[in-house]
């Protein structure tokens, strides 16, 4: 197979073989690989490897690079030695990296070694098998389209090591309402959505990134934008994809976002909550199931959003299981920050079509046949905190588990949740969403069965290993706002 490689070296083939992908190295003249891969919590990681140290058979046999006990969720001390598995399928050049030490990049399959087979808590491991798991379900394929939102910052300075002395942070931005040097236009808080240039200094910033997620990682977008928060805060949007590759694009997505700041003396970050008092970052989740080219979620029938049963169905298994969810999909303390009332962000569980204040929606911008491809359920609980391997598996797991139990969804919520009584809510059998990160936890271990086939037990139980852990860490130390309220008690 020829693989199509733009001028700018652009992969845009995914179906490339190990062949056709050293072929691509060898004549954009690469001198090392970046093998990437993506730890439990999230985080993308590397080991970077001359050229001419691998041939075809590493693609098959694996790399024998990686300690995995010193890579967090994935092995104790041992048990470490583990294979690097890439996938031809993403080989691509770093753009930013200096022509005199070119460098590509290639996603990586995690395996133990001596032959002991797949790591099972490689999330792109689990991600895979929430694709086969679509199949043994009767359907083809799944649909997702993330929406990642993320600040860009001028700088961020915090200090925690000094525990006794004093614990701080502080956060400067051109943009923000705080800032105001005579030579700007500061944002007022809640005010940065699509505000024009100058007031949006972040323009340019963003069509760099699109056009590099496009042009290099083979990551289509739709549109970019400033969002609603002050201090820099963006949005880009990609198109959809299948489940794994759009998780790998979203580690794309944050590997460029990051790199580029970071050429522009800026630093970003995913975050959910740097900023008290205005809206933080979320990642609103769209997916959709398929057979062959036919999408299940459409029905032409259904007034309300021209929702199918299949998708009811599957929404239903969202709404079920949404406060378990909400340890993966928001698995930091941070994340705990923004599910509060006032900041659009979704703390009740319920489902609407165009109601924000939901936290399953169905999209109904357009009406009719046409848009039955576009027909999908956005779940708005996740943030940029999570991985997007499990999160995506995660959904999936719940929405399926919905449409085998054929959970009803019950009847959509039009009026804004966030100024409903406590009653009326009652009345209408609207939850809350975990306020914290342990209730979270506890949630995903009173529901967690419809997560075992896809996550299985051993990576659940590192999942809440980890929660655990942030959750103690924060909660034992002493908020510098606490003396301000209690100092002088």
């Amino acid at each position: 197979m020829e693989v199509n490689v733009l001028e700018s070296g652009a992969v845009r083939n995914t179906r490339n073989t190990p062949e056709e992908a050293l072929d691509f190295f060898h004549k954009k003249n690469i001198k090392f690989v970046d093998l990437q891969f993506t730890d439990l919590p999230g985080r993308l990681q590397h080991v970077t490897v001359p050229l001419a140290t691998i041939d075809s058979s590493a693609f098959t046999k694996g790399i024998p690079k990686l300690d995995g006990s010193s890579i967090k969720g994935f092995a104790e001390i041992h048990e470490s030695d583990m294979l690097l598995r890439p996938d031809p399928s993403t080989a691509t050049i770093v753009p930013w990296s200096p022509d005199s030490i070119k460098a590509g990049r290639m996603i990586c399959d995690i395996y133990w070694g001596f032959d002991q087979g797949r790591l099972s808590r490689d999330p792109r491991g689990i991600a895979q098998n929430a694709e086969k798991a679509v199949q043994a379900a009767g359907f083809d394929v799944s649909y997702w389209g993330p929406e990642v939102e993320f600040f860009v910052l001028d700088r961020v300075n915090w200090d925690v090591l000094s525990p006794f002395k004093g614990q701080s942070y502080s956060v400067e931005s051109r943009e923000a309402a705080w800032t105001n040097d005579g030579s700007n236009y500061p944002i007022r808080f809640k005010e940065g959505y699509y505000p024009a240039e100058p007031h949006d200094t972040l323009m340019n910033y963003r069509s760099e990134v699109v056009q590099m997620l496009d042009e290099y990682f083979g990551v289509p977008c739709d549109a970019h934008h400033h969002e609603v928060a002050t201090a820099g805060q963006c949005e880009i949007d990609m198109q959809y994809n299948s489940l794994t590759r759009t998780a790998d694009n979203v580690m794309s997505y944050k590997y460029v976002v990051k790199n580029v700041a970071r050429l522009h003396d800026r630093i970003a970050t995913f975050m959910p909550k740097p900023i008290f008092g205005d809206n933080a970052s979320g990642m609103h989740v769209h997916s959709s199931l398929w057979k062959g080219d036919v999408p299940l979620f459409y029905d032409e029938n259904d007034e309300y959003a021209e929702l199918s049963q299949l998708g009811r169905y599957y929404g239903g298994g969202l709404m079920d299981h949404s406060r378990a969810l909400a340890a993966i999909v928001t698995p930091t303390t941070n994340s705990y920050r923004r599910l509060v009332p006032g900041f659009e962000a979704p703390v009740y569980i319920a489902w609407s079509r165009r109601n924000r204040s939901a936290n399953v929606r169905i999209p109904v911008y357009e009406k009719g046949p046409n848009s039955a491809a576009k027909k999908r359920i956005e779940f708005r609980t996740p943030d940029p905190s999570c991985n997007p391997y499990l999160c995506f598996a995660a959904i999936l797991a719940a929405g399926l588990d919905g449409v085998k139990k054929k959970s009803e969804i019950g009847d959509p919520v039009d009026e804004d949740i966030y100024k409903l009584p406590p009653a009326r809510r009652t009345e209408l059998g609207i939850r809350q969403l975990p306020t914290s990160l342990g209730e979270a936890i506890e949630a995903l271990q009173s529901d967690s069965e419809f997560l075992k086939p896809i996550l299985g037990s051993d990576t659940l139980d590192m999942i809440v290993e980890f929660a655990n852990k942030g959750h103690a860490e924060v909660s034992a130390r002493p908020h510098p706002y606490e003396f301000h309220l209690y100092f002088d008690i």
